[in-house]
């Protein structure tokens, strides 16, 4: 009888809703107000766990991303729940890297949701978050998904109702966008009054997340500066319908919302031949629902994050 467990997990994107840059901190990053939103678009992950004395992690990836995320995420939380075993696993891309929609983060938060219950160790949330900001400042939002504030580094998170679910066009433009330079580029525009003006007009966005009429993307305006492509195809989702069009963290990946499928379609003539994908908002709920389904198996239902039927 085998003793190996596994699973065919899948690792949403994000888009950010909004984002605004505030100050410098002290730390040599910048203070962040963003609102994150989980897609439909979504990576593959299959993995496996098979008990050993020793610990042995394998990658199959046909990108061959040098230190890829996942294989760090899976020996940390393997360290934290001081477990040994053999862990295989293989990763299909769909999103499209350095695009601003969180792919890599994805996939560690994945492997940091799905191994604990593979293995039979429970690892509270907080020593989870902990383990994804070693990773990336995006990790901690994918072990929460749905609507959530971020603020600091993105790593605060703070739940919000699930924006209302919307139908969309993710434009993926293959550009690549130096974000060291893009912060570097704004820092001389981040006055102090600006600031207080960006709080009160985010605020505004968090109150009601069903209106995204005052919503931003403040590296927008250094980011279409250098790549004035962008900021022709965000004219395009506009004239084609959009009820919101943004540029998702510093890019280049763009986003359209749009009100019907014939608006969607219009957009996507409008285009041109950029590389484009549909996709829906996934509230919190059903994120959590995709991770039951997949890990039904091997947990208990009605935790979160998931209680492992195997742990001890």
């Amino acid at each position: 009888m085998s003793l190996t467990r596994g699973a065919r997990v899948r690792a949403l994107a994000k888009i950010n809703l909004d984002l605004r840059v505030l100050g410098k901190r002290p730390d040599g990053f910048h203070e962040l107000r963003t609102v994150f939103q989980t897609i439909s678009l979504a990576d593959t992950l299959e993995i496996s766990y098979t008990p050993a004395r020793k610990t042995a992690i394998s990658l199959v990836d046909r990108l061959e991303i040098a230190d890829n995320l996942v294989v760090r995420a899976a020996r940390l939380v393997m360290e934290a729940m001081r477990a040994t075993g053999r862990i295989e696993m293989r990763l299909t891309k769909r999103i499209p890297m350095g695009a601003g929609l969180g792919g890599g983060s994805s996939d560690a938060a994945a492997v940091l949701l799905a191994l604990p219950a593979l293995v039979g160790r429970a690892v509270d949330v907080g020593k989870l978050c902990a383990i994804g900001e070693q990773l990336g400042s995006d990790v901690p939002f994918f072990l929460l998904g749905g609507t959530a504030v971020g603020i600091g580094r993105g790593s605060e998170l703070f739940p919000l109702p699930d924006a209302p679910a919307q139908r969309g066009i993710l434009v993926a433009p293959g550009i690549h966008v130096n974000t060291a330079q893009a912060y570097r580029d704004l820092s001389p525009r981040l006055t102090t009054e600006l600031q207080q003006n960006k709080m009160g007009s985010f605020q505004s966005v968090t109150w009601d997340i069903s209106s995204l009429a005052s919503a931003r993307n403040d590296f927008e305006t250094v980011v279409f500066e250098q790549h004035r492509k962008l900021a022709t195809l965000k004219k395009r989702l506009v004239r084609a319908g959009a009820t919101v069009a943004l540029m998702t963290g510093s890019g280049s990946a763009l986003f359209g919302l749009f009100p019907d499928r014939n608006s969607i379609s219009r957009a996507m003539e409008l285009l041109g031949e950029v590389q484009t994908f549909p996709i829906s908002l996934v509230g919190r709920a059903r994120y959590r629902a995709l991770w039951r389904r997949a890990l039904k198996e091997h947990t208990t239902p009605g935790l979160w994050p998931l209680l492992s039927r195997y742990s001890e």
